[in-house]
Formats: structure tokens, C-alpha cells, sequence
């Protein structure tokens, strides 16, 4: 070969070579994913395709011919995105232990906290944030900053005269927490002290969040008697801050009105959502929702803070008129919503002494310890402090529960924090069946037995529906480029195994879970593995 042809060629492979580098080699693919069913997450019918990914993406979903380093055999199994848990419970828990198993073996690859706020107060998220990744999490987890959290850094908890410059204090407690990286704000203005918050305020503060596109989530001030107001309450947050706002766990939770007010609910929203509001929901798939026994008590009891509460709720005197006030249908508190003391059971009690009682009702354990009901559920809650004493409360209907799920635009989340411990109560403390089955549950009851959804919109109700809705533009689908969130289910035999009355069971047919292109669950087991990483809303500005 002569010199000049020699040089050339060279310098041919050169340019060359760079080129050919910069393809994945097919034998190198990570992991592939062979013979499923893919759910792409859109709504569109399964698809028989292999799925293939390098690192923490897909780079192919369709015909792969070469070996990956490692394989899965999906054949008869559905390939789903992994599922989003719009209303999870787990910001505090997670520091302690971030494997949060329970929802890894159900399925939820991605978690949206911060009902009650940020674990932290909005000048430390940015810590907090970095020190979860740092310590390993097993599924990638966002957070809401609660309006609460932004008032009480400003005033003290019982102030009620918010003066203009308050407010400028609120929004700007606001601003740091969307710039730390908060995906918006919540609030929860159904329980004291925090119902003080009044329209006002939260418009001003939803009008901080708004430019960093961020979303305004409430646990309504009513979710009973009074739901067409507290949505109203919604749409003219919406309207005037210019936000798009999301109901939490959408429910008639009001036992005279079962079967009529929740297509009330549904229309008003309807109409909200086509004279252009951005509004949205998310529900549990259960007729029951579980909160503190506190619940029951009226608001008034409460206006002066815990410590005065419970000197008043030693009172028989106050107790006597406490019992008169709960039984007026107008009632806005938990029995009267539930239909009754026979309705409610008791979930935690914090105490030895009652553990026997866990899952009876409250005419049951006052005819056991015999006392009036209001009294034994009273007692329980005080000698529960400085814990908060739970029951569960069954105040919706199986047809307001199928209505919502059918309105395109409900998504799903579990109102359930990660339990510290695999087979314990959750990070609220509520044994609740939704903390281990809410997502199985939508396919296996919803889907397959019911067939109220396809199993297609099932999947994308909780997938890219609750991707779009939180801005999370790289997950929530299976498609070249996007994170490499997956879940393999059995459609046959994927089954909620938690119960009412054994509520801790963790489900079948989920047979791998992968976040981030890391297997985090197989055949029912969690592998340890953490690889999950911060889900920082649309204002995040690093620094």
C-alpha cells in the first residue's frame, strides 16, 4: 500500500469511527424486556412488542433482535409504565427508610407527597431534597408546599387578622419553596386550625406559585354537605390566581346525599373544565377514607389549639352539647357524613388497652366498655395523645366511587404514606387497605371483575395522566427517550390482597417493577435496590 493510500485510509477510520461509537451496539443493550404487552400509557390498545433500555432510558420498544445484558421473559404478561401515586403520604418516612416497599410491591414507581406540606420548612427543602437522594430512595418522589406551612411561618397558629403584608410574607415563603423545588401548594382547610386559612389567602398564595407553573391540591374545606361550595371555592382560586388546581380525593362524603350530589360535583366541574379552568381530581379506589378521630369533634372545640381542646373535651357539660351538635343532620363533622357511629370503626388507638377493638365499630366498643359512642370514641382519642388515635369511616357509595373514576380526567392516588416497616402501618399511622392495594385494586376490581374501565384508560389514568398533570414530561409513557419506569403484571391473577379486615397484605401478579431502568421488585419481593431521584416541580432554579 502506498503512503498517500495508507494516510488515506486512516484518516478515513477516524472519521469513521467516531460515528459507529456513538450507536448502541445491540448486544449492549442494559435490559430487555421481551414478548409482553405493552401498555404504552396513552390509552392505546396493548401491543405485542419487546422493550428495550440503557440505563435509565427506553431506546427501543418494538422488535429487538439482540441479547441485552440482562433479560426478562414477559410472554402473556402486560408491560405497563410504572404507576404515579397522586397522593402519597411518604415525606417524612422516607428519611428514615426509602425502600417505601409497600408502594413498590403495588406497583408505584413515582409518588407525589406533601398534603400536609413539605417534611421541612421551605428555606430547608433544598437539604432535604439532596439528602434523600443521597440516602437512596426506591421510587422517585415529589412534594407539595402546604399554604399552612407558609402562614404559620408568618403568624402565629390562632391569628385570624391577615394584614397585606402578611400575605407578601406568605407568597414569598411560597416562592422559596417553588424555587427549592416544591411541585406546588396544598392545603387542608377541612381540619382546624388550618380551615382558618380563608379564600383570600389562598388565592394571593396560589398567585405566587402560578409563574413557576405550579398547581394548587386541596383537601377541600367539605366534602359533604357543603361539596358544591368547596368546589366553587376551587374554580375561583383557579380563575383569579390563574393556577390549575386539583381535588384531593374527590368524594361525596356525606351519607343523606349517597347517588345524587356527586353528579352534581362531577357536572360543575364539567363545566368548569370546558369554559377553559384547569381542574382535575384524583380519588382511592375505596367507599371508606380514614382520618384522626379528632374528625368527629366540631370545629369550635378546636379554635383555641389542642391544649384548650382537651380541657374542654374533659368537660361533661361540653361533652353533653358536643353530642347534641353531632346529631343534627347539618352536622359538617365525620359521623353525621358517615351516617352514624355504626359506620365508623376504629383503625389505631395508640393504646394496649384497646388493641382488641381495632376494626369494630363504635356502637360495638360502647356496648363493650359501656359508655355512649361519642364518649368511647372521645376517650380513646385522649388517652391516644401526644399520638393522634385514627378510625376508618365509611361515608361514600360504591356508585359515587364508580361515577368518579369514570370522568377522564380523576387519576389515582392512595392518600397512604411508605410504611417504614414492610407488613406495619403506614407513615400516618392508618391502617388503611389502600396503603398496600389501591393500584392493583383499579385493574383487578375496576377492570377485570367490574370492567367499569379498559384496562388501556385504567393504565392511563395512572400513568401519563398523572405525568402530564404534574408536569413530569419524560415519564409516565413507554417510548424512546423517556425514563425507564416499568411494571409487569399478570392480568389474571394481579389481586389487592389487603382488606378491611387484614389491611397490611401486600398484593399478587405483580411480578417486576423497575425505576429507572433498576429492577426494584421481583416475583413479590423488593431487591433493595434505591435508585430513585427527586421529582422537582417546574420552578426548581439549582443553585
Amino acid at each position: 500500500m502506498s503512503n498517500v493510500v495508507h494516510i488515506f485510509f486512516v484518516l478515513f477510520s477516524m472519521v469513521l469511527l467516531p460515528a459507529c461509537s456513538r450507536q448502541v451496539p445491540e448486544e449492549e443493550y442494559d435490559l430487555v424486556i421481551r414478548n409482553g404487552w405493552v401498555l404504552d400509557g396513552l390509552g392505546n390498545p396493548a401491543q405485542k412488542a419487546d422493550v428495550a433500555i440503557v440505563g435509565d432510558r427506553f431506546v427501543k420498544v418494538g422488535a429487538v433482535t439482540a441479547a441485552g445484558a440482562r433479560e426478562i421473559d414477559a410472554t402473556g404478561k402486560y408491560v405497563s409504565p410504572g404507576w404515579i401515586d397522586m397522593m402519597d403520604q411518604s415525606g417524612q418516612v422516607l428519611l428514615k427508610n426509602g425502600r417505601a416497599e409497600n408502594k413498590v410491591l403495588m406497583g408505584v414507581t413515582s409518588a407525589i407527597g406533601g398534603e400536609g406540606g413539605t417534611a421541612v420548612p421551605a428555606g430547608e427543602l433544598r437539604a432535604y431534597f439532596r439528602t434523600l437522594e443521597e440516602q437512596g430512595i426506591s421510587i422517585n418522589f415529589g412534594s407539595y408546599y402546604n399554604a399552612w406551612q407558609a402562614r404559620s411561618a408568618v403568624l402565629a397558629e390562632n391569628i385570624t387578622t391577615v394584614t397585606d403584608a402578611d400575605i407578601a410574607a406568605m407568597q414569598a415563603q411560597m416562592r422559596l419553596a417553588m424555587e427549592a423545588g416544591a411541585v406546588g401548594m396544598s392545603s387542608t382547610a377541612f381540619y382546624p386550625p388550618m380551615s382558618l386559612l380563608t379564600t383570600r389567602e389562598l388565592i394571593e398564595m396560589s398567585r405566587a406559585i402560578a409563574p413557576y407553573g405550579g398547581i394548587y391540591a386541596a383537601h377541600m374545606r367539605d366534602e359533604s354537605e357543603k361539596l358544591l361550595s368547596a368546589i366553587e371555592e376551587m374554580i375561583t382560586i383557579a380563575e383569579q390566581a390563574s393556577v390549575a388546581v386539583e381535588i384531593y380525593h374527590f368524594k361525596s362524603a356525606f351519607a343523606p346525599h349517597w347517588g345524587s350530589e356527586i353528579h352534581k360535583a362531577i357536572d360543575l366541574v364539567n363545566r368548569a373544565r370546558s369554559r377553559g379552568i384547569d381542574i382535575a381530581a384524583n380519588q382511592y379506589p375505596y367507599t371508606a377514607g380514614g382520618t384522626g378521630i379528632d374528625a368527629t369533634v366540631p370545629r369550635w372545640v378546636w379554635e383555641e389549639g389542642e391544649e384548650e381542646a382537651v380541657k374542654l373535651l374533659r368537660d361533661p357539660d361540653v361533652r353533653s352539647r358536643l353530642k347534641t351538635e353531632i346529631a343534627d343532620p347539618h352536622s359538617d363533622r365525620m359521623v353525621n357524613n358517615s351516617g352514624g357511629w355504626q359506620n365508623i370503626t376504629l383503625a389505631n388507638a395508640y393504646n394496649e388497652k384497646y388493641t382488641d377493638y381495632h376494626g369494630k365499630r363504635f356502637t360495638e366498643i360502647a356496648e363493650l366498655v359501656n359508655k355512649d359512642p361519642a364518649d368511647a370514641a372521645w376517650d380513646i382519642m385522649l388517652e391516644a395523645l401526644p399520638n393522634r388515635a385514627y378510625a376508618l369511616y365509611h361515608l361514600m357509595s360504591e356508585g359515587d366511587v364508580k361515577a368518579i373514576m369514570q370522568q377522564p380526567w380523576v387519576s389515582i392516588g392512595s392518600d397512604a404514606g411508605a410504611a417504614e416497616v414492610l407488613g406495619e402501618v403506614d407513615a400516618i399511622g392508618l391502617p388503611h387497605p389502600r396503603a398496600y392495594g389501591t393500584f392493583p385494586r383499579i385493574i383487578a376490581k375496576y377492570v377485570r371483575e367490574d370492567g367499569l374501565l379498559t384496562l388501556a384508560d385504567a393504565i392511563r389514568k395512572m400513568t401519563s395522566l398523572s405525568a402530564k398533570r404534574m408536569r413530569l414530561s419524560d415519564r409516565g409513557v413507554i417510548k424512546q427517550g423517556k425514563y425507564a419506569d416499568v411494571v409487569i403484571f399478570d392480568y389474571d391473577n394481579i389481586q389487592d390482597n389487603a382488606t378491611w379486615q387484614q389491611p397490611l397484605r401486600t398484593p399478587t401478579g405483580i411480578d417486576y417493577v423497575l425505576v429507572n431502568g433498576v429492577v426494584v421488585a421481583e416475583q413479590g419481593k423488593h431487591t433493595g435496590k434505591t435508585p430513585g431521584r427527586v421529582l422537582y416541580g417546574p420552578g426548581y432554579q439549582s443553585q
